[in-house]
């Protein structure tokens, strides 16, 4: 499994996802959820993956062989809006799935995948895309200025009380890593490295991008300062009637 999440706020975009692609007692893999394409200055695109690896691999190497072809139907090169981008790539899903399925004895395999697209076109406003395994798909909102894919319920709640659309990229991107953290600690089959791409609106180039490890200095000073917060606000609740 794996956690990737989306926000979109007034001044640009923040993409973060975990990278384990499966965990057990004795065996670990990892592989990179989050892929860029784009023409600079012209248009930029982040997708970020969830679900069957054998899925998500065929669609990001699809992208990527469309955009070298000039021949092409259609690439993420020409698509002329961002919700065009999101249509295709939902198309491509449900077509490798389908490629994928096997015969019905083969049920239980589930070569099921989820998307999530985001990014500008020159002209165009940011937006993100959360992309079903039926190829349908949805984008954010004021209400809802964050999308998720993969193991979701854990990092909820820190985004829920800190998201808002006049957040700034930054404090997005701090809440983003915590999201990050706490779905961590509660499902083993999230860990790191954690990706974090910062998008400033209008900039067409992502302006910053990281790689962070369990030992990288930022990602543990962040995850010590959490904790100690956490438990100085635990232990300033309300005390009892009978405590006083």
């Amino acid at each position: 499994m794996t956690y990737c999440v989306a926000i979109k706020l007034n001044s640009g975009l923040v993409f973060a996802s975990d990278s384990r692609t499966s965990a057990g007692v004795d065996y670990i893999n990892t592989y990179g959820k989050m892929f860029t394409f784009g023409v600079p200055g012209e248009r930029l695109f982040v997708v970020l993956t969830a679900g069957n690896l054998a899925t998500t691999q065929a669609v990001i190497n699809q992208l990527q062989r469309d955009c070298e072809d000039p021949g092409a139907a259609v690439s993420l090169n020409t698509v002329e809006y961002l919700y065009d981008a999101a249509h295709y790539i939902g198309e491509l899903n449900r077509h490798e799935q389908h490629r994928h399925a096997g015969p019905p004895q083969q049920a239980a395999f589930l070569p099921e995948a989820s998307f999530i697209l985001g990014g500008q076109l020159k002209g165009q406003a940011p937006d993100i895309f959360q992309i079903y395994p039926q190829g349908n798909y949805i984008s954010a909102s004021p209400a809802n200025p964050y999308l998720q894919i993969g193991e979701n319920k854990y990092g909820k709640p820190i985004l829920d009380r800190i998201i808002a659309p006049e957040t700034s990229l930054e404090d997005a991107a701090r809440c983003a890593l915590v999201s990050l953290d706490s779905t961590m600690r509660s499902n083993v089959s999230v860990g790191p490295p954690f990706e974090l791409a910062i998008y400033r609106t209008d900039a067409l180039q992502l302006e910053h991008r990281l790689n962070l490890k369990l030992a990288s200095p930022l990602y543990k000073s962040m995850q010590k300062r959490w904790n100690e917060g956490l438990k100085r606000a635990f232990h300033r609740l309300p005390r009892f009637d009978w405590e006083k």
